[in-house]
């Protein structure tokens, strides 16, 4: 008898995931498997040799880390990853972060830790943060999370991390998008592979949170509920029990299911978009690098808009702090221009306009 429908599900996303980390990786190996075969024929020529059990200059299979919280998500992912992970060849390790925001924090991690290495996940290890206050406590908790996963996947050599992000978890994202009137972007949600390198793989994307909560109760998987995605305070908890219930009440079932499915086909627009904007970006600079505005305003707005903002970030505007409504302001200088004056963005920027070409610089 096979395993649970749910716990096949789980390992089935992850066995993707990890045959496409092995294929990216695989040119790699067959190289070194290559240069290795080549000495081993060399020295039989001079000596005969036995066939050695393994092969060291080859070397173990690449590392992938698990980020765990601890919760139903996360938990399910490990036990997909422990349990595929070693039938690839690949090594397979975990780490969980300690907020520090709730009392026995780090008791909670310790625990995780020790889950994971019972599942057989080797490295583990608890990385305890300091959150900080900029861009509000969500967003302060995520932006010291993904530092001391880079840190820790640098450190070990890692390959790639996993994240346990949910179709429920887009779902929601593509909603705080909507709400910051951020743009097609914001609509697009989490990426399948994002990252420096494609470093973050998240193979849930397609599955809902209860067939992750599911697998869980099927292997007898303990897990931890944080208390923070049930507090009011927290935007996204508003929003994943209050806000998605009313619109599927008002709206009917298969809402989150359109909200993916919005999230992926806005995606491969602004992925051709950018592209676009990338090509053109040329071509609207004059000899001395500067964008000249007469040529900025023949762009279509979407296009017109992207260079814009990759202008203002390559001058050393924080992406993150970067809003719809500064690449407005500075767009005006194009197509609204009424001598004002400079715009001041976020790390120190500003852009003013000067002798028919925008300038875009520190402050």
């Amino acid at each position: 008898m096979g395993p649970h429908p749910a716990v096949a599900a789980i390992r089935l996303a992850v066995r993707r995931v990890l045959n496409d980390i092995l294929a990216e990786h695989g040119s790699t190996l067959t190289s070194a498997r290559a240069a290795s075969a080549g000495a081993r024929d060399a020295v039989r020529a001079r000596v005969a040799v036995a066939e050695p059990a393994a092969d060291p200059a080859v070397g173990p299979g690449p590392l992938v880390l698990v980020a765990c919280s601890g919760g139903a998500d996360s938990m399910a992912l490990a036990s997909a990853l422990a349990f595929e992970a070693p039938k690839l060849g690949i090594r397979a390790g975990g780490v969980t972060v300690d907020h520090g925001l709730q009392s026995g924090s780090d008791v909670r991690a310790a625990e995780v830790v020790q889950r994971l290495g019972e599942l057989g996940l080797d490295p583990c290890e608890s990385v305890a943060v300091t959150v900080g206050r900029e861009g509000g406590p969500e967003a302060a908790a995520r932006d010291a999370r993904y530092a001391a996963l880079d840190e820790a996947a640098a450190r070990f050599g890692a390959a790639a991390v996993l994240l346990g992000h949910t179709r429920d978890d887009q779902a929601e994202t593509v909603l705080l998008g909507l709400a910051r009137g951020s743009g097609i972007r914001s609509l697009s949600g989490m990426a399948a592979i994002s990252g420096t390198g494609g470093r973050y793989r998240r193979p849930f994307l397609a599955l809902d949170r209860q067939t992750a909560r599911t697998a869980c109760m099927a292997q007898s998987l303990p897990v931890w509920d944080d208390p923070h995605n049930t507090d009011p305070s927290y935007t996204r908890s508003r929003l994943r029990h209050e806000g998605l219930p009313a619109l599927e009440k008002a709206l009917g079932k298969g809402v989150v299911e359109a909200l993916a499915r919005t999230a992926q086909l806005s995606r491969d627009d602004a992925d051709a978009l950018d592209a676009w904007a990338g090509q053109a970006e040329s071509a609207v600079r004059d000899d001395s690098g500067f964008l000249e505005c007469a040529k900025l305003e023949t762009l279509p707005p979407a296009v017109r808009r992207r260079v814009l903002r990759r202008a203002a970030i390559d001058a050393g505007a924080p992406a993150g702090s970067l809003f719809a409504r500064h690449i407005e302001e500075i767009d005006r200088l194009i197509t609204g221009w009424r001598g004002q004056g400079a715009i001041n963005l976020p790390g120190r920027v500003v852009a003013r306009r000067q002798g028919g070409r925008l300038v875009i610089r520190q402050g």
